[in-house]
């Protein structure tokens, strides 16, 4: 018994250690939630000229950016391409991607 508990428990910590690394993660997530395929891979070079280059983007301007367009605060130009796919992204999801943007150059 004393045994089984030890093993859940490590599974546990395994799974909970996973998801904070998967959210803590703005590269990889920004690859899953699929930014990549209007802003580019790089976040440089844009699906169509008129979506924005967003990497070197300040982290807080990005962020603000994110949470109105899924709160619908911000519906002008693009926004509405962004709405779906910002419905899948959390708040420590949108801080990381969000922090991810503000390191490149």
């Amino acid at each position: 018994m004393r045994k089984l508990i030890t093993t859940i428990s490590g599974i546990v910590l395994i799974g909970l250690s996973y998801t904070a690394m998967a959210e803590g993660d703005g590269a990889a997530l920004y690859e899953s939630k699929t930014c990549w395929s209007c802003h580019g891979k790089d976040a440089k070079t844009p699906l169509m000229p008129q979506y924005p280059k967003i990497a070197g983007q300040n982290k807080d301007y990005a962020l603000i950016q994110m949470k109105d367009i899924k709160s619908g605060v911000r519906s002008n130009g693009q926004s509405a391409a962004m709405k779906g796919v910002m419905g899948l992204v959390n708040d420590a999801e949108m801080e990381a991607i969000a922090e991810w943007l503000s390191t490149l150059n």
